[in-house]
Order: C-alpha cells, then sequence, then structure tokens
C-alpha cells in the first residue's frame, strides 16, 4: 500500500498558523508574569528558583494527561536532555528577575546558533551556511548586549541569560536526538524533572506565597507554558518547520513589548541593537537557506 505525501488542506494549514501564533502570544507573556509586582514581593535572593521549580510542576500537571503512559520507554538519551532543561528553567526565570525582558529573551534565543555547534559534534550534523550566518549574527548581538552592559546593573542578569541560551541548545538537541518519542511524554519529563530537582532547595527557603502569587505562579506553568506548548504541537503538524519557526520568534518581539506597556521597563538601545541581530540572524536562516528543524525555544 502506497503512502501518500500530499500537502495538508489549506484550511488545516491555515489552522495550524493560528495555533502557532497564539502559542507564541501566550509564551511571550513570561516576562510579564515574572516581573508583575506579586512576584517582586518575593525576596530575590529566593524568587528565581522558587517560580522556576513551581511554574513547571504546574506546567507538568497540564501535560500528563496528553502522554501515552504505555508507549514511553527510557533512552539514554533523556538523561542529557532533562538535565539541560532544569539548568535552562532556573537560569531563564533568575535572568528576568536580574535583567530586562529584552536581554533575557534574546539572550535564550542563542540557543539555535548554539544547537547547531553541538549538532555537529555530538549528532554529527552536516553545517550548512544558514546556521554559519545564523550563528554570526547571534555572536554579534552577544556582544553589543555584554558589552554595553560589561559595568551595568544588568551584567549579572545578562550572563545568566547567556547561560540559559547555553543549556537550552543541550534540550533542543536532545530533542532531535529522541524525535522518534512522544512529544508529550517529552515535555512533561523536562517539566517533571526540572520541578522536583528544585524542589527541595526551594522547600528549604521558608518563603510562604499568598493567593496571587500562586495564581500568578499557576498561570505561568498553565497558560504562559502547558497550554501553548500544546498549541504549537498541534500547528507543526501542518505548518513547515521554517514556517513555525518565524512564526514563533513573534514570542521574543512581544515579550519585551508587554513588560514595557505595563510595567513601563525600558531596555537600553544596545539590547534592542544585539537583540535585533539575533533575530534577524534567525530570520534569514529560515528565509534565505534551506530549512532545518523548529527550534524548541518556546519552552523557556
Amino acid at each position: 500500500m502506497s503512502v501518500s505525501h500530499e500537502p495538508p488542506p489549506l484550511s488545516s494549514i491555515r489552522r495550524g498558523r493560528v495555533l502557532l501564533l497564539i502559542a507564541a502570544v501566550m509564551w511571550s507573556s513570561s516576562g510579564l508574569l515574572v516581573k508583575c509586582g506579586p512576584i517582586r514581593a518575593i525576596p530575590i535572593e529566593y524568587r528565581g528558583p522558587l517560580v522556576a521549580c513551581y511554574r513547571v510542576l504546574f506546567a507538568a500537571a497540564v501535560v500528563a494527561p496528553f502522554v501515552s503512559w504505555r508507549q514511553i520507554r527510557f533512552r539514554p538519551a533523556l538523561i542529557g536532555m532533562t538535565l539541560s532543561y532544569a539548568c535552562m528553567n532556573v537560569l531563564y526565570v533568575t535572568a528576568l528577575t536580574r535583567t530586562t525582558a529584552a536581554a533575557a529573551i534574546f539572550l535564550q534565543y542563542t540557543s539555535v546558533a548554539w544547537a547547531f555547534l553541538l549538532g555537529i559534534v555530538l549528532l554529527r550534523e552536516r553545517a550548512d551556511r544558514g546556521s554559519w550566518t545564523a550563528l554570526g549574527f547571534a555572536l554579534c548581538g552577544i556582544a553589543w548586549i555584554i558589552a554595553a552592559e560589561w559595568h551595568g546593573e544588568h551584567l549579572t542578569g545578562n550572563l545568566i541569560a547567556l547561560g540559559s541560551g547555553l543549556s537550552y541548545s543541550g534540550v533542543v538537541i536532545g530533542l532531535r536526538a529522541l524525535r522518534a518519542e512522544q512529544a508529550a511524554w517529552l515535555v512533561f519529563l523536562n517539566s517533571i524533572v526540572a520541578g522536583l530537582v528544585l524542589l527541595p532547595w526551594v522547600l528549604t527557603f521558608g518563603v510562604s506565597l499568598n493567593g496571587v502569587q500562586w495564581s500568578v505562579i499557576g498561570g505561568l506553568g498553565v497558560l504562559q507554558m502547558g497550554v501553548p506548548y500544546l498549541l504549537f504541537a498541534l500547528g507543526v503538524r501542518t505548518v513547515q518547520a521554517s514556517e513555525a519557526a518565524l512564526i514563533t520568534l513573534l514570542e521574543a518581539v512581544l515579550n519585551p513589548i508587554w513588560v514595557w506597556l505595563v510595567l513601563s521597563e525600558v531596555a537600553p538601545l544596545a539590547t534592542w541593537i544585539g537583540g535585533t541581530l539575533i533575530l534577524a540572524g534567525l530570520v534569514v536562516r529560515y528565509t534565505l537557506f534551506s530549512p532545518g528543524a523548529v527550534p524548541a525555544i518556546a519552552e523557556d
């Protein structure tokens, strides 16, 4: 029996695009939620790990019903992927508490460039001009952002954000190596491990959260992580990988805009220049050169 390779109907492609747009908008709320008043009331030395821990546990609870438990299996690559995700999770949230939302999300998106290098080394993937171009743009963008704040108040946060991008490249590589596994299972495992690794430490903080703070953290886990991931998974079934990658770049654009509109946080000009370079490299990568795998940025 022959297998049909016909493209999906136009209506399905349009629906997929809408789902991806909704997912990108929902993902972009991370900066606004982490920087809102109730979360800022948590002492800064505890804020990053605490929010990072509980938000992924909420996300795991949302994704769990969609896992086909009878089909799960253990593979060694799961270890590296989950540990990388756990590092990314706490570093990204901590970066949001110590630098601007713009710098945190732009530096997080450098994970695609780092994943390209790791893919060559670990997966023996073929180097291509598009990825080298994106890497060059990313390095220029990083230089702009870091150098401008070398003696500024955001330097520590920017370096932590860069670390989150580096660590998340390990997740991207893991997702590529495990592409034959259930997507819901991989996201659930990443989330539950990232939460449980932090939980014993977080419980020693002695910080009591009020109802509003629990609601915001729950929103981060459910509305900013769990639900948009499921929408993304549905959207990429009918939308080409390169187009999906470009659509989800909307997250990086909207994230600092929401924080500016609602909380009046203004990022330095150098951050916007550097961020534009990073995103421009990705746009060039997925338009002028052959498309590759969808960058799994959205699980930040």
